[in-house]
């Protein structure tokens, strides 16, 4: 069902990846593959299908740990690109796009949370029929 509490996590974590695609400069860290713009497309793609499989939990799960991995691969290319930019690192001055993957995998971390909690209880319930 759309309306549980792991869909709003999750969507939250695709609202986050469709924030780092909006504001992404043109990261250029391994030539002119647009490296970010795919994984945001990837995380899009990955959180649709989570949050539409709603029937199948385990699906869900691995879903959102593939978009976790993601976004820590991402995290790791925006540092490695900060820290090669030139006047160091300064916040202010660089973006705020190294926050949106620390968001997503915080959402995504709380989504697969309430997924196994949804999970047990089904499971609780199954025993007692």
């Amino acid at each position: 069902m759309l309306q549980r509490i792991q869909t709003i996590w999750t969507l939250l974590a695709v609202l986050a990846a469709v924030f780092l695609f909006i504001t992404g400069q043109d990261v250029d860290v391994f030539g002119n593959i647009p490296v970010i713009d795919i994984g945001c497309i990837a995380l899009v793609l990955a959180g649709a299908l989570s949050i539409f499989s709603f029937k199948n939990r385990k699906r869900q799960i691995v879903l959102n740990t593939f978009s976790i991995i993601i976004n820590v691969l991402l995290i790791g290319v925006l540092a490695y690109w900060l820290l090669n930019l030139s006047g160091g690192i300064q916040i202010p001055e660089k973006g705020i796009e190294p926050i949106f993957p620390l968001i997503a995998v915080i959402c995504l971390l709380i989504a697969n949370v309430m997924i196994r909690r949804d999970e047990r209880l089904v499971k609780s319930v199954d025993r007692l029929r």
